[in-house]
């Protein structure tokens, strides 16, 4: 059995909170930078090249890529064979999410109450999920989620007659209600069955794929291929100003359901779809 103390898992998930806000992933950067050659609206081609410089100086002085620093989305996966030592691996994440946002100076979005909305200032409590797995490792996923995009995310229950259409046609409102808001050129994450919160679960950790894959499942990647291209024959284009690229990439994942429902949820996600991770 492996010993991992928690203040080993604050110090990496104060890490990732930092990397994750200030570096662009490689399959975001390249994706907008092919966006960028083949995009045919002057306006939008000028608007991809700014959105790399930014990424390009964000990183070079490690400060945050977008002023939203987002919510801190973080998934777990704990091996089986690990035994925490030296406090709660809740607690211990929590204070790396308090740290990271402190010493990376780090907008803090986060309040204690929906109403009341008195702000934590800490960015905390971090919205946490866990998955157990074999092994003796933990996998730490910081995925930092803004709320610009994330308020143009959708949760339907279609009917099972519904069915690869429904799914279409479900993304495709979801993209046209949601315009210009989420900042596109987006990144969605589809998730299709569970139940109702399980579909939105799906969805969140659609978006972690890397861009420019496709499901191996063959009739998701013919909807991904699908839906790739009829939202970005929408010209919404980069930041709602027209364009050729409205979307980056569209990741289906699926799981078991009832047999009368059918739930999918998407996951909107801005042209900054951060995330980083490392393992104990």
């Amino acid at each position: 059995m492996k010993n991992i103390h928690c203040k080993d898992i604050t110090e990496c998930v104060k890490n990732l909170c930092i990397k994750a806000n200030c570096i662009l992933n490689d399959d975001v950067y390249a994706a907008i930078s092919k966006a960028s050659e083949y995009e045919e609206s002057e306006i939008g081609k000028d608007i991809l090249k700014k959105i790399m410089e930014n990424a390009r100086i964000a990183h070079s002085e490690m400060k945050p890529i977008c002023q939203d620093t987002g919510m801190a989305v973080i998934f777990i996966e704990l091996g089986q064979d690990v035994h925490i030592q030296g406090g709660f691996i809740k607690d211990a994440v929590n204070e790396g999410v308090r740290l990271g946002y402190k010493e990376g100076y780090l907008r803090k979005s986060i309040v204690f109450d929906p109403l009341i909305r008195k702000n934590t200032n800490d960015n905390t409590p971090a919205l946490i999920h866990y998955d157990i797995v074999e092994g003796e490792n933990i996998k730490i996923t910081v995925a930092p989620k803004g709320f610009g995009s994330e308020n143009m995310s959708r949760i339907f229950m279609l009917k099972p007659s519904d069915g690869r259409d429904g799914v279409i046609n479900a993304v495709m409102e979801s993209v046209i209600n949601a315009g210009s808001n989420p900042c596109p050129p987006m990144v969605i994450g589809v998730g299709i069955g569970s139940d109702f919160e399980g579909c939105a679960l799906l969805s969140k950790k659609a978006l972690l794929r890397p861009i420019g894959t496709f499901s191996d499942k063959e009739h998701l990647k013919s909807i991904e291929k699908e839906l790739f291209n009829k939202i970005n024959s929408l010209g919404i284009g980069p930041q709602g100003l027209g364009g050729r690229f409205t979307v980056l990439g569209v990741n289906v994942v699926c799981a078991p359901t009832h047999i009368a429902g059918m739930p999918v949820a998407v996951n909107i996600s801005c042209h900054v779809t951060r995330h980083a991770e490392e393992i104990l």
